[in-house]
């Protein structure tokens, strides 16, 4: 229930002040916050559902897990970039 709160409230905030869908890579900042704003808000409806379900496909995760990690690092890396870069 916590996580879900953590979730939702960054996605809200993302999606209330950010919601832009002009094209360009400011909409990759804007589906994050839609999907963030998602998974907060299932994480806090069906908390014991998503648990049962996450233990259920763990084992069979642990190969997909490192293909994930590499792209959301590599997502947070693009962002990082377009945020700090002079034009």
């Amino acid at each position: 229930m916590i996580a879900g709160y953590a979730t939702f409230v960054p996605g809200l905030a993302i999606v209330y002040f950010h919601n832009r869908w002009t094209g360009g890579w400011p909409v990759l900042v804007t589906l994050l916050g839609w999907l963030s704003l998602i998974v907060g808000l299932l994480r806090m409806v069906f908390p014991a559902e998503l648990a049962g379900l996450a233990a259920k496909i763990a084992p069979s995760a642990a190969a997909v897990f490192p293909v994930f990690a590499v792209l959301f690092l590599g997502i947070g890396v693009f962002l990082t970039f377009k945020a700090y870069r002079r034009d």
